[in-house]
C-alpha cells in the first residue's frame, strides 16, 4: 500500500495519507482545461459575477419564451438567438486556455462581442427591408462588412468554446467556396439567407435543442444522477466486479438525459472510477469503462444527446419512430462493454461489493417518482400530444414539482436559478457548433460540392458499398473530433449520410443517418482526440492514450453495429416482423458476447489465438441476420464456449 504527504504537522513532521490514486477535482479540472474548451471559462467575482449570472438566466427564460409563443419571420427569431449567443459567449469563454484572472476581460473581447451581436441585432430590426432587397443587399459595403464581422465573431467563439477541428473543416470549405463561387453571393447565402449560419442545425437548436437542454439542467438538480447511480449499485453492485457493471448501468441512464459524452463521465465517473479501483480493476480500465458507457449515453433512446429531434427533422419521420429504431443497437452496445467487464472481472478474480454496505432496493424505490419527468416527456413527444418544445416546457415544471417531494435534495429557487444558468451556458456551444455545421452545410449547397464528394467517394470503392462505408466512417470520426453531439450529426447528415444514401452506394435513409451518427460520437473515445476517455483518465489517473484504446475496444459494437445495420435495416426494425425481430435480439445479443470475449481472451479460462478469432468471427456472423448466418454463429461462439468449458475442468482435475 503506497502513502504520500499531504502536509506537515506544527513539528514539521510530514502526515502520511493513503494514496487512493484516485484524481481529485483539480486533476479533472486541469486535464479537462487542457483538452475541453467548454471547462476553460473566465473567473468573475462580486456584482459582474452576479450580472452575469442573471444575464444568463433572462436569455434561458426568453429562449424557452421563444420556444412557446414566438411568431413572425424565422429571420428575426434566429438573429436575435444569434446575438444572445455571442454576448454570453463572449463574457463566458476567454481567448486563451488557463486565463484565470478575476474580473478581466479585454477591450478587444468587448470590441468583437459588441461588432459581432451588433451585426445580428440590425438584420433583425431590418429584416423585412433587408429580405426584400435580396441579393442587393451585397452591394453595400457596411452590409458586406457586417456580415463578415458577425460570421468572423462566431467563428472565433467556436474556436474558444467548441475547438480547432470544426473550425478547420469550415475553413477549408470557405476557402472552396470563395475559389468558385461569387464572393458577393457567399456572403449573401452564409449571412442573409437561411441555408448558411440560419441554416435548419441552429433553427432547431433555438427551437428544441435549448428548451432540453434546459430541462436536463433541471432533472440534475433533483438528484436524478445519484437515483441512477444508487439504482445501478443495488442492482449489480454486489455482482463480480460490480462497480464496473455500475458504471456501465449508471452511465447509460444518465446519458438518456445528458447531452455531453465528458460531462457524463465526470458526473457518474466521479463516484465509479474509485469504486472500480478500489474492487481491483486497474485505473486505465477503470476510466475506458465510464468513458466508453459515458459516451454510449448519446446514443440511447429517448434523449440520445438531444440528436434524436434533429435526426427526425432531417428524415421526415416522427421523433417517436427514431426512438424506437435507436433501441437494438443501444442495447447491444452496453451488453457488449457490460459483457466485456463481466469476463474481466472473472479473469482478474473480482468480486462485488458487499450488499450490506449497498443502497436497499425497497427503500431506493421509493424515489422512482424522480422518473416522472422523463416518463411525461417521452409520453407527450412520442404521441404527438404536444410540439416538442411544449413537451420539454411540461417536463421543466414536473420536474419542479417533483425536486420538491425529494427530501434529500429537495429544490428550491436558488436551484431553479442555478438551472436556468447551467442550462444557458450548456446551450452557447451547442448553438456555435450548429451555426458552423449550418456553414458547412451553406457551402456544400452553393458549390455542389455533396455531388462532387459522392463521385470521389464512388470512384475511389469502385461503388462498392463496404469501401464507401468505411470511408465515410474515417470521415465521421474525423470531423467528430471535439464536437457537441447535436452539432456532430448536424454534420455528419449534411457532408457524410447524402454519400451513403447515393443511388451508387445504395444505403437507407434510415440506416445511412445512423451509421455516420454513430461513427461521429465514438470520436470522444477514439485516439487522438478522445475528450470522454481523457476525463476518465483523468479521474483514474492512468495514461490517456491507454485509456482510449481500452475504451474503444470496449466500445466495439459501436463500430460493428452501424456495418451491420447498414446492410441489413432489419436491425433498425426496418421491413421485418416481430417474429425477426426476436430472432435478432437474441441473436446480436449472443454474438455480442462471442465478440466480447474473443476480444477479451477469458471465459473459463484464458483463451489461445485460435479460440479467440473462431469466437469474433462467430459474434460476427452472429451480427448479420439471417438464417445461414445464425446457424454458423451459433455454431462457433457455441463451439469456442464448450471447448473452454472442456478445458476449465481438465485444468481444474
Amino acid at each position: 500500500m503506497s502513502f504520500r504527504k499531504k502536509n506537515e504537522k506544527a513539528s514539521g513532521e510530514p502526515v502520511l495519507v493513503e494514496d487512493t490514486g484516485v484524481g481529485t477535482a483539480a486533476d479533472v479540472e486541469e486535464v479537462m482545461k487542457k483538452y475541453d474548451r467548454e471547462s476553460n471559462v473566465r473567473v468573475w467575482e462580486g456584482w459582474q459575477k452576479l450580472a452575469i449570472r442573471w444575464l444568463i438566466v433572462a436569455f434561458s427564460l426568453y429562449s424557452i419564451y421563444f420556444t412557446l409563443f414566438g411568431k413572425g419571420l424565422r429571420e428575426i427569431g434566429l438573429t436575435r438567438f444569434l446575438a444572445m449567443i455571442l454576448v454570453i459567449g463572449y463574457l463566458n469563454f476567454p481567448a486563451k486556455k488557463g486565463d484565470t484572472r478575476v474580473n478581466h476581460m479585454p477591450w478587444y473581447d468587448i470590441l468583437i462581442m459588441i461588432l459581432g451581436a451588433a451585426g445580428f441585432v440590425y438584420f433583425s430590426f431590418n429584416a423585412k427591408d433587408i429580405l426584400m432587397q435580396a441579393t442587393k443587399v451585397t452591394q453595400n459595403p457596411v452590409m458586406v462588412a457586417m456580415a463578415i464581422i458577425s460570421i468572423l465573431a462566431l467563428m472565433e467563439l467556436c474556436r474558444r468554446s467548441v475547438g480547432i477541428p470544426i473550425l478547420c473543416v469550415v475553413g477549408v470549405l470557405l476557402i472552396y467556396t470563395f475559389a468558385n463561387v461569387r464572393f458577393g453571393k457567399v456572403i449573401y447565402d452564409l449571412f442573409y439567407t437561411t441555408s448558411g449560419v440560419m441554416n435548419t442545425p441552429i433553427d432547431v437548436c433555438s427551437k428544441y435543442i435549448v428548451v432540453f437542454i434546459i430541462f436536463g439542467a433541471f432533472l440534475e438538480r433533483t438528484g436524478i444522477a445519484n437515483f441512477f447511480i444508487d439504482l445501478a449499485n443495488s442492482i449489480a453492485g454486489s455482482s463480480a466486479g460490480g462497480p464496473a457493471k455500475v458504471a456501465v448501468i449508471s452511465s447509460a441512464l444518465c446519458g438518456m438525459v445528458s447531452g455531453s459524452s465528458v460531462g457524463n463521465t465526470v458526473t457518474t465517473g466521479s463516484v465509479t472510477i474509485p469504486m472500480m479501483k478500489k474492487t481491483g480493476y486497474k485505473g486505465d480500465f477503470a476510466g475506458a469503462v465510464e468513458a466508453a458507457a459515458s459516451t454510449g449515453g448519446q446514443i440511447m433512446p429517448p434523449i440520445m444527446g438531444a440528436a434524436a429531434f434533429l435526426m427526425a427533422e432531417y428524415m421526415g419521420i416522427g421523433y417517436g419512430e427514431v426512438a424506437l429504431r435507436a433501441i437494438l443497437p443501444a442495447v447491444l452496445y452496453f451488453a457488449g462493454i457490460y459483457i466485456a467487464v463481466h469476463l474481466e472481472a472473472k479473469k482478474l478474480g473480482l468480486r462485488g461489493i458487499p450488499r450490506e454496505e449497498l443502497p436497499r432496493f425497497g427503500i431506493l424505490i421509493r424515489k422512482i417518482y424522480l422518473l416522472a419527468p422523463l416518463v411525461v416527456l417521452v409520453a407527450l413527444v412520442s404521441t404527438n400530444t404536444r410540439t416538442m418544445q411544449f413537451s420539454a416546457s411540461v417536463a421543466i415544471g414536473v420536474t419542479i414539482v417533483v425536486g420538491l417531494f425529494n427530501r434529500d435534495n429537495r429544490i428550491n429557487l436558488k436551484k431553479c436559478v442555478d438551472a436556468l444558468e447551467a442550462g444557458g451556458k450548456g446551450v452557447i456551444t451547442v448553438a456555435v457548433a450548429c451555426a458552423m455545421a449550418g456553414i458547412v452545410a451553406g457551402c456544400i449547397t452553393s458549390t455542389g460540392l455533396a455531388s462532387k464528394l459522392i463521385t470521389a467517394i464512388v470512384s475511389v470503392s469502385g461503388g462498392r458499398a463496404i469501401i464507401a462505408l468505411v470511408l465515410t466512417m474515417i470521415c465521421c470520426i474525423i470531423l467528430g473530433m471535439g464536437v457537441p453531439t447535436t452539432a456532430n450529426y448536424c454534420i455528419m447528415a449534411a457532408t457524410c449520410a447524402p454519400i451513403l444514401m447515393s443511388p451508387e452506394i445504395g444505403i437507407p435513409t434510415m440506416a445511412a443517418h445512423f451509421f455516420v451518427f454513430y461513427f461521429g460520437i465514438v470520436a470522444d473515445i477514439t485516439p487522438p482526440v478522445a475528450l470522454a476517455a481523457y476525463a476518465g483518465s483523468a479521474i483514474a489517473k492512468a495514461p490517456p492514450m491507454k485509456t482510449a484504446l481500452n475504451a474503444t475496444r470496449l466500445a466495439i459494437a459501436a463500430f460493428i453495429v452501424p456495418y451491420i445495420f447498414a446492410f441489413s435495416p432489419a436491425m433498425l426494425f426496418v421491413d421485418t416482423n416481430a417474429l425477426e425481430v426476436i430472432q435478432i435480439c437474441i441473436t446480436a445479443l449472443i454474438g455480442i458476447f462471442g465478440v466480447a470475449a474473443g476480444l477479451g481472451g477469458y471465459v473459463y479460462r484464458k483463451m489461445s489465438v485460435p479460440v479467440r478469432l473462431i469466437s469474433i468471427v462467430g459474434g460476427l456472423t452472429l451480427l448479420y441476420p439471417g438464417i445461414l448466418s445464425d446457424v454458423i454463429g451459433l455454431v462457433l461462439v457455441a463451439g469456442a464456449v464448450v471447448w473452454q468449458r472442456m478445458g476449465a475442468r481438465k485444468a481444474a482435475v
